[in-house]
C-alpha cells in the first residue's frame, strides 16, 4: 500500500508539473492573439504618431474597450521609444514601460511571464505599424498570472479525486492479494517459508528412502538422492517425463500409477524396490521407494534355511522309520536281512549324492540340488537330473547362478504337483564358455498369451501365501540372466508342462585344466537319471 501511495503521488505529481505549464502556455498564447488583434486596429498606429499620450485620448479609450470585452488585465500601446499611450492606471500614461519592448519594437512577436507595475502576468507583445507597414511603436497585452494559478488550483480537487479512487482501488486490491498469498502461504512469514525450505531440502536429501515428486503430467518435480540411487540415475532429472527415464518398463509403470496397489515389487537393475505412490490435490503424485534387495536376500536365505530343515525332517523321519525296521529285522533275528537293508538304504542316498556331484562339480549347485531333491521326495515329486548335465567347476557367479536355478526349480515343483504324476527334471550344459540352463516340469503349462507376463514382477498364477508375496522369483530370473547377457525362455512340452530354458553366455572361466573327480578324469555322457529315493516311495 505504501509503494500504491507513492505511485499515485508521482503520477499526480507528473501530472501537474505538465498541467501547470500548459495553463502558462493558454494564457500566454491567449495574451499574444489580443495583442494581434489591437494592432491591427484601424488608425491606430496613425493615433499613436499624431496624438499626445493623455489618459482621455483616442488610443486609451481604445485599449480599455478591448481591455473590458477580453478579460485582460493590461492593454498597453507605446511609441518606438517606449512611451505609453494607454494603460490600465491613468498616471502611468506618459511614463516609459517597465518591461523590455525592444524585440517587439524591433518586428518580433514576443510571449511570455513577466513582472511589471501590476504585478506578475502572462503577457503577448507585437509591434504596431502604420498603414504604410512601417513599425510605430508596440502593444502588450498582459494576463493576470493569478487567474492562471486559480485554474490550476481548480483542476487539483478532480486530480486528486481520480487519484484517491485509483488509490482505493489499488490499495483494495493489495489487500485482497496480501490475503490471498497469506491462505496459500499458511500465514507464514517470508523467513519462515525460507527455513522451511531449506529444512526441506535437507530432509529430502538425508532419509534413506527414495523420494519423487511428479505434476499432474508424470513430470518429475523433486527427486531426492536416494531415489537418484536406488533407480541408477544421474543428477539433472527433474523437469523430466517419468517414461524418459532408463528404468525398466514395470518400475515406470509403478511411478505413473499405470500399476496400482501398495507395497508394489519392482526390479530395477540389481534391487528389489517396494514403491508407494500417493496422489495430490494438483493431480500430481509423490512415491516413495525402499530398497528391499537386502530384505529380499535374507527372505530367500530363510527359505533356504526353511527347505533344508524341511530336508532334515524328512531325512528324520526316513531315518526313524528306517531304524524301526531294522530294530524288528534284528528281534526277528534276520540278521542278513538287516544287514542287507541298511547296505541298500545307505547306497542309494551315496548314489544319489555321487551322481549329482560327477555331473555338477560347482559345489553350491551340487548342493542346492541335493537339497531340492530331498524336498522334491518329501513331496512325492521325482526330481531327475538329466543326463546330458555336465557342469564343470569353473563358473564365474556360482551365487547368482544358486538364485537364477533355485528359482526356476521352485517354481517347478509347484507347477508339478498340481499333476497326477509329478515330475521335475534338471540340465545343465554347456558349449565352451555358454551355459544353458532347462528346468521341465509335467504341471499344467503356462498359456501362450502368459509368455511374457510370467517374467513381470508381481505377476503370478497362484494363490498369495500368507508370508511374503508371489510374482518376483522369476522377475529375478529374468533380470539375473539379462545382467549376465543372457536370455530365458519359455515353452509348452508335447507331453504337458512347461521347459524354461536359460541362456547364459561367459558364464564360465576359460578352460585352463582338465577336471577331475576323485582323482580320474570327469565323464558326463552316460549314466542313468539321478532320483533319489522318496522314503514315502
Amino acid at each position: 500500500m505504501l509503494i500504491m501511495t507513492g505511485v499515485v503521488a508521482l503520477a499526480t505529481g507528473l501530472f501537474l508539473a505538465p498541467l501547470s505549464k500548459e495553463f502558462d502556455d493558454q494564457a500566454m498564447s491567449r495574451a499574444l492573439a489580443i495583442a494581434q488583434t489591437v494592432a491591427k486596429i484601424p488608425d491606430l498606429g496613425r493615433q499613436v504618431q499624431t496624438t499626445e499620450p493623455m489618459s482621455h485620448g483616442p488610443v486609451q479609450a481604445e485599449a480599455e474597450q478591448v481591455r473590458r470585452s477580453t478579460g485582460a488585465e493590461y492593454v498597453v500601446i507605446m511609441n518606438q521609444r517606449g512611451i505609453r499611450w494607454s494603460h490600465t492606471n491613468p498616471w502611468e500614461i506618459g511614463r516609459h514601460v517597465s518591461t523590455d519592448a525592444r524585440d517587439a519594437l524591433a518586428g518580433s512577436e514576443v510571449m511570455a511571464i513577466d513582472e511589471g507595475t501590476l504585478g506578475r502576468s502572462a503577457r503577448g507583445k507585437v509591434p504596431l505599424r502604420d498603414d504604410t507597414g512601417r513599425i510605430v511603436g508596440a502593444v502588450s497585452v498582459g494576463i493576470a498570472y493569478e487567474s492562471v494559478h486559480s485554474r490550476l488550483i481548480a483542476a487539483i480537487p478532480d486530480l486528486l479525486t481520480y487519484a484517491g479512487v485509483a488509490l482505493a482501488l489499488g490499495s483494495f486490491a493489495a489487500y485482497v492479494l496480501a490475503r490471498y498469498l497469506q491462505r496459500g502461504t499458511h500465514d507464514l512469514a517470508f523467513a519462515d517459508i525460507s527455513a522451511l525450505l531449506t529444512e526441506r531440502e535437507a530432509m529430502l536429501h538425508g532419509i534413506r528412502e527414495g523420494f519423487i515428486a511428479l505434476d499432474g503430467d508424470d513430470r518429475i518435480r523433486l527427486m531426492n538422492d536416494e531415489a537418484l540411487r536406488l533407480l541408477d540415475l544421474g543428477t539433472g532429472q527433474a523437469c523430466r517425463h517419468v517414461d524418459e527415464l532408463p528404468i525398466p518398463e514395470r518400475t515406470a509403470d509403478v511411478l505413473t500409477g499405470r500399476v496400482h496397489g501398495s507395497n508394489l515389487l519392482t526390479v530395477c537393475g540389481r534391487r528389489v524396490l517396494v514403491a508407494n505412490r500417493m496422489p495430490t490435490d494438483d493431480g500430481g503424485a509423490v512415491i516413495t521407494l525402499r530398497d528391499r534387495t537386502e530384505l529380499e536376500q535374507l527372505a530367500r536365505e530363510l527359505d533356504g534355511t526353511q527347505g533344508l530343515l524341511e530336508a532334515l525332517r524328512s531325512q528324520d523321519h526316513e531315518h526313524a522309520n528306517c531304524l524301526h525296521t531294522v530294530l524288528g529285522l534284528l528281534a526277528l533275528k534276520m540278521y542278513d536281512d538287516a544287514m542287507r537293508f541298511v547296505t541298500e538304504a545307505v547306497g542309494v542316498r551315496r548314489l544319489a549324492a555321487k551322481q549329482i556331484a560327477e555331473r555338477v562339480q560347482d559345489p553350491l549347485l551340487a548342493a542346492l540340488l541335493v537339497g531340492k531333491a530331498t524336498v522334491a521326495g518329501e513331496r512325492d515329486i521325482a526330481l531327475h537330473i538329466s543326463m546330458r548335465t555336465c557342469l564343470p567347476d569353473r563358473l564365474i557367479d556360482p551365487r547368482g547362478l544358486v538364485t537364477l536355478l533355485g528359482n526356476l526349480v521352485d517354481n517347478a515343483l509347484d507347477a508339478a504337483s498340481e499333476s497326477h504324476d509329478p515330475q521335475v527334471e534338471v540340465e545343465l550344459s554347456h558349449q565352451g564358455e555358454t551355459l544353458a540352463i532347462k528346468v521341465k516340469d509335467s504341471g499344467p503349462g503356462v498359456p501362450d498369451r502368459c509368455h511374457e507376463k510370467i517374467f513381470t514382477e508381481g505377476w503370478s498364477t497362484k494363490k498369495t501365501p500368507s508370508r511374503g508375496k508371489r510374482g518376483i522369483g522369476l522377475a529375478l530370473v529374468r533380470r539375473l540372466a539379462e545382467r549376465s547377457g543372457g536370455t530365458v525362455e519359455v515353452a509348452n512340452r508335447a507331453v504337458g508342462g512347461a521347459e524354461f530354458t536359460v541362456i547364459l553366455p561367459c558364464a564360465l572361466a576359460e578352460n585352463t585344466a582338465v577336471p577331475r573327480v576323485h582323482g580320474r578324469v570327469l565323464g558326463c555322457g552316460g549314466g542313468d537319471r539321478v532320483s533319489p529315493a522318496s522314503p514315502k516311495g
